[in-house]
């Protein structure tokens, strides 16, 4: 890609990366562990917003199965929230001349 066309696009760059975080504040996605017993929610942000533990999980005599549960619970929901930034990405920035592989990261996504 010639640097002088991305310069070009600077501006269209900019509204689609504002579009972008929008999209990515509104984004919600489970990510659960233990056949659901612990499901995490979380935003495109990677916030956790919520989370939900089947009473079943809740035993004091098995702490660490829970702490386990919760780890596993976030890992997938954050894998959950990374598949959604990259399908709102490339759709997003796809048309800027290839930029839907581009590192997100500069733009503080």
């Amino acid at each position: 890609m010639n640097p002088f066309d991305l310069l070009k696009n600077t501006q269209a760059i900019k509204e689609q990366t504002e579009k972008l975080k929008e999209e990515l504040a509104s984004i919600r996605v489970e990510g659960s562990s233990g056949g659901k017993m612990v499901v995490v929610t979380m935003n495109g942000q990677f916030e956790m917003i919520d989370i939900k533990l089947d009473p079943i999980c809740v035993d004091n005599r098995d702490v660490q199965m829970l702490q386990d549960l919760i780890v596993a619970a976030h890992k997938n929901a954050m894998e959950n929230v990374q598949e959604q930034i990259k399908a709102k990405s490339s759709s997003l920035l796809g048309g800027l001349g290839g930029l839907g592989g581009m590192d997100l990261s500069q733009f503080g996504l």
